[in-house]
């Protein structure tokens, strides 16, 4: 059976499901790898700086050129170039602002916890960018979108190299999955609104 087939008859329910397990997954290996990776508790809670006054400015301005950057690519790139197989279309398509906002705070924390707290604290940026993009795969047979998101993920290491909080990178990735999600709903709305 082709993945678009497998995917045109899997129900939203197995989807989210499928989504917050991928993400209990990485959390767990997270927390795991954390005990191994991190001498002591106070090595890993020292990212964590809720107080910097500059997570809405350094996390928003990376989100925003992220998000411009992608506007930028579906005004001149070919769509079929961008297309991932319609997962992230039944995703968002239709998605509740609630549970848009809930799932692209589960992502965000989970991923940012692994990739830049975790693997790039342990290993660096190329290492942990390199992982993110790997989980990624389903986009390595579109160069185009493979290539963006290696690009979001080095920003992302990037920005939690030169602050060293992972709130930024964690308010950063929830913007841009939030106002891409957006995006797609709305593109979504007005497909069935023409139809």
């Amino acid at each position: 059976m082709k993945k678009q087939d497998v995917l045109a008859n899997m129900s939203k329910r197995i989807l989210y499901l499928n989504v917050y397990g991928s993400q209990a997954l990485m959390l767990v290996i997270a927390l795991i790898a954390g005990l191994f990776l991190f001498d002591e508790w106070a090595e890993f809670s020292k990212l964590w700086n809720w107080n910097d006054v500059n997570i809405l400015l350094f996390g928003g301005t990376l989100a925003l050129i992220v998000v411009s950057i992608d506007m930028v690519l579906a005004k001149w790139v070919p769509a079929r170039m961008l297309e991932d197989g319609g997962i992230n279309k039944k995703i968002f398509g239709s998605i509740s602002i609630p549970h848009l906002v809930l799932l692209c705070i589960v992502v965000s924390v989970c991923e940012e916890i692994l990739f830049r707290a975790v693997l790039q604290s342990a290993f660096g940026l190329v290492i942990a960018s390199s992982f993110f993009a790997f989980i990624h795969f389903r986009y390595m047979k579109k160069p185009v979108l493979f290539l963006s998101v290696v690009m979001v993920s080095f920003f992302l290491g990037i920005l939690f190299e030169w602050t060293g909080n992972i709130v930024v990178t964690i308010v950063a990735h929830f913007l841009i999955d939030f106002l891409l999600g957006l995006d797609l709903k709305k593109k979504s709305k007005r497909v069935r609104f023409e139809l």
